[in-house]
């Protein structure tokens, strides 16, 4: 595929004056982390209105009554005291990206990524980087959410290296790793984590189901391949005509290491072949050691079964070691990292642009803690269910209406585990008893829970993205993020319905033993 060449000026038409609309709207949204704030402080009043209008539900599976809990009470106000801290280091992507970012900053710092970026630039043909910056998103969940911190900035550092707009880049790499987030050739550590939750919740209708880590495998293959398609065409057919031509002397003013990296972009010194063969031979040394902890049936990242939980529960920490290794052969053999000095002056400057996220964090992990507390998520949960279950439709519009709630309940809550845990024993359980397995139901969840990804502004990495995007343009808010992304969700939704529905028409198994339907 040929990228269609950039007009001077973007594109008037009906999409582009809707974007329009929404990157006006979006950039009068307040900070995020002051919308937090503002999430935080509502819940307690919400849950206050909730119990004072005597909502309650009854829960499918267990045929109690639910009832909303105040959060205005002398019990929880200070529960909201004690266990603020708790709520603060227990948020789950907090640790996800601060250890990760200590091997990324080794590896960025001693020039290894800037290094591998030139050279594929070097070798990728200019009419493939769409798509394999979108492919590189999706594949990212492999290692977990670090594709949000490595390869969004790699994505704009691409493009703008071969004098296309970095943005586009950006969003594109963003749209890859938020909207292509289940999607993927291998196992992840999010297979494991909703199986779990799918199984403890499928055993409420069905005491002795079992789920199995890959019974999305097969569908998650196709969808790899599906994210990417789409997402390679509305790169180059619908965001990067949008943003127009970059002009580089409009950019904000760089400081010289990283004008320095973007000017050096496709020359590859001697030092730095170097170092990139030392990096590739630690990297290897690397996922050797770790095929001998996991491979042996009484290896150590393997539990007394002979499982590989150890293993999925290792992932982040072996992520980051499989940067840091490399990270530090590189800067050895190229000169950039030789004494103890310098290492601890490229993790703490690593870690040091973490500032800024760690006070989101704290701000999201209250919202999130008090929107479990106070039974509404559960809440507006089983008041969805009910409305899917009155529409009296067949499995497929069932389906489909699911995807779309997924999508609209992703909007608020964003991690994929926090959500799942809360829907899993309302949706499953139901779905069951309306003939649907719940390897289907997981499917459909997985679907909903990545389109949106990358256009809720409460996405945890949401902050940091846009904090990349400042480096190209300073003034540039939520809503033009947001508008720049949205054709992404809006192809990855209907791309992934058809496919959904063809799944379900042609009853094709959705990974290994599991079915669609319910079996007799």
């Amino acid at each position: 595929m040929t990228p269609p060449k950039s007009p001077a000026a973007p594109k008037v038409g009906a999409l582009n004056r809707f974007l329009n609309i929404v990157e006006r709207v979006g950039n009068r949204l307040p900070d995020p982390l002051l919308l937090y704030i503002v999430l935080a402080a509502s819940v307690p009043i919400l849950s206050w209105l909730a119990v004072k209008a005597n909502w309650s539900a009854i829960h499918p599976a267990s045929g109690q009554e639910l009832v909303p809990v105040s959060l205005l009470t002398a019990e929880n106000l200070r529960r909201m005291f004690t266990e603020a801290v708790d709520n603060f280091v227990g948020f789950p992507p907090l640790g996800t990206v601060l250890v990760t970012i200590i091997g990324i900053g080794v590896a960025e710092r001693s020039g290894m990524i800037g290094t591998l970026l030139k050279l594929m630039v070097k070798v990728t043909p200019k009419s493939l980087i769409s798509g394999m910056v979108v492919f590189a998103g999706v594949m990212s969940s492999m290692a977990a959410d670090a594709g949000y911190v490595v390869l969004v900035p790699l994505g704009a550092v691409v493009f703008a290296g071969m004098g296309r707009h970095p943005l586009a880049g950006l969003c594109a790499a963003f749209a890859g790793t938020g909207g292509g987030f289940s999607a993927n050739f291998f196992l992840t550590s999010l297979d494991p984590l909703l199986s779990g939750f799918t199984q403890s919740a499928a055993q409420l209708y069905e005491p002795d189901r079992v789920v199995a880590a890959d019974a999305n495998y097969f569908f998650m293959i196709a969808s790899t391949v599906m994210v990417t398609l789409v997402g390679w065409w509305v790169t180059e057919r619908v965001v990067e005509p949008r943003l127009g031509k970059w002009n580089a002397d409009t950019a904000p003013s760089e400081t010289d290491s990283e004008r320095a990296e973007e000017d050096t972009l496709i020359a590859i010194t001697t030092g730095e072949r170097r170092g990139l063969l030392a990096a590739g031979i630690a990297a290897v040394m690397v996922v050797i050691a770790v095929a001998f902890l996991v491979m042996p049936q009484n290896g150590l990242l393997r539990d007394a079964d002979g499982g590989i939980s150890p293993f999925i529960d290792s992932l982040v920490i072996l992520i980051m070691l499989f940067f840091l290794f490399p990270g530090i052969a590189y800067g050895w053999m190229s000169g950039t990292c030789r004494t103890s000095r310098q290492f601890s002056t490229m993790t703490g400057d690593a870690m040091g642009t973490m500032g800024g996220y760690i006070v989101l964090a704290f701000a999201a992990a209250q919202f999130v803690a008090y929107f479990s507390w106070s039974n509404l998520g559960l809440l507006v949960a089983i008041e969805g269910a009910d409305a899917l279950k009155t529409l009296g439709v067949g499995h497929l519009p069932l389906i489909l209406s699911f995807v779309l709630l997924a999508c609209v309940i992703n909007l608020v809550i964003g991690s994929a585990s926090a959500k799942w845990g809360i829907m899993a024993p309302v949706f499953v359980p139901m779905f069951m008893a309306l003939g649907l397995s719940p390897e289907m139901t997981q499917a459909s969840y997985r679907v909903g829970d990545s389109i949106t990804n990358m256009i809720t502004p409460l996405n945890p990495y949401f902050p940091i993205i846009l904090s990349f995007a400042h480096r190209y343009d300073r003034k540039m808010g939520i809503g033009t993020l947001v508008s720049g992304t949205l054709p992404y969700a809006i192809g990855f939704g209907i791309a992934w319905a058809i496919l959904l529905s063809v799944w379900y028409l042609l009853d094709l198994p959705l990974g290994r033993g599991a079915s669609i339907l319910l079996g007799p």
